[in-house]
């Protein structure tokens, strides 16, 4: 089952505009897709600087 989407405004540039279209003529893929992608690779990147539950293994 698909998760409820939030829509949000984003600015690109014109040149990452023209490259995701590029893609999408490519691949079929809808540019939303890979701007939800490019999202959670940044949130995977800094994940550490996330609110979370720290592990069992983890002191200080």
């Amino acid at each position: 089952m698909a998760r409820k989407k939030i829509s949000t405004t984003i600015y690109i540039t014109p040149e990452q505009n023209d490259q995701l279209k590029q893609l999408h003529e490519r691949t079929k893929v809808p540019v939303a897709v890979y701007i939800r992608e490019g999202i959670d690779l940044v949130l995977r990147k800094h994940d550490a600087k996330l609110p979370g539950q720290l592990s069992l293994t983890e002191r200080d």
